[in-house]
């Protein structure tokens, strides 16, 4: 018996509101992250109070227009330019402080993201930012067979925010992705920081693939954790589904011959820092000082840099 039903959120098992998907801190052990995703037709509106949460705003497919009026009245309008799809570069991304009212238009038919973190860190509010999408650094990480992309939009040292981290991480077709297995959930400074996560997923047929009509593209994530605290999720996963990771060792995310896969990650904890550290499982850690003699997968970036 897994735990796939208590934290798996397949496409439409999630949605509220006009959203396709809704991931709020709730009643239960989930805290400090949330999610919405949703498709806006042209001019279609949307709007969400921040409180006392901070947002990201992160076109998936489309472009679209935030407009963000501050706690102080301050207010920003911006374009995000967007992109054809997850899989075809990285986008311009807008933050917006907790305190603030954030409104959507879409700029023709769009998809969006809304990343959310309860923002308890700071006195005082951080402030609006626009990212534009040649700002985004992308990191080209692991290598062979290990090797993925990953757009740093939303991380420290690129976002000044409270407590959110985000980002996207590009796994080609065959390539296993968040590996070695790792885990952020306990507070040891400077080694580990305790940090829930939200993984989105887009799956697709790969560029190259001759004829994918009928395809069902699909890829697979892995949850487990330890004798202290238990968790095991196994599941395949589409284009809209959701794992949420409370704790333990997540790893690999597969991308399945065939099908590049994407995520969106969203982080957040307790702790007095906004640092994302983790620690490998040790029976599989030994794999990272495989990568020095492999070179990092030719077909990355997927979507070419910014």
């Amino acid at each position: 018996m897994t735990d796939n039903a208590q934290w798996v959120r397949p496409l439409g098992s999630a949605a509220r509101e006009g959203w396709d998907v809704v991931i709020e801190p709730d009643a239960s052990s989930w805290s400090h992250t949330g999610l919405y995703i949703g498709v806006l037709s042209d001019r279609e509106r949307r709007t969400l109070e921040a409180g006392d949460r901070e947002l990201l705003v992160v076109p998936l497919s489309g472009s679209v227009t935030v407009t963000c009026v501050e706690g102080s009245g301050a207010r920003h309008d911006v374009v995000l330019a967007g992109r054809a799809s997850v899989f075809t570069g990285p986008t311009d991304t807008a933050y917006v402080p907790r305190g603030a009212r954030l409104q959507i238009s879409a700029v023709g038919d769009a998809r969006v993201a809304v990343c959310t973190a309860v923002a308890t860190k700071s006195d005082a509010a951080h402030s609006f930012r626009h990212l534009a999408a040649a700002d985004v650094p992308v990191e080209l990480r692991g290598a062979g067979i290990a090797s993925r992309e990953v757009r740093n939009f939303g991380t420290p040292g690129v976002l000044d925010a409270d407590s959110m981290i985000a980002c996207e991480v590009i796994t080609p077709a065959g390539n296993w992705s968040s590996y070695p297995p790792h885990k952020h959930d306990e507070e040891r400074p400077g080694v580990e920081s305790e940090l829930e996560e939200i993984y989105y997923f887009e799956v697709a047929p790969t560029a190259a693939s001759p004829d994918a009509a009928g395809a069902d593209p699909i890829g697979y994530q892995r949850v487990y954790g330890t004798q202290e605290r238990p968790i095991d999720v196994l599941t395949d996963v589409r284009s809209g589904d959701v794992v949420l990771v409370p704790h333990g060792w997540h790893g690999p995310a597969m991308a399945v011959p065939g099908y590049d896969l994407y995520y969106l990650n969203v982080m957040a904890g307790p702790g007095p820092e906004r640092a994302w550290l983790i620690c490998d499982d040790p029976a599989h850690g030994w794999v990272r000082d495989t990568w020095a003699a492999l070179p990092v997968d030719p077909r990355l970036p997927l979507g070419g840099m910014p």
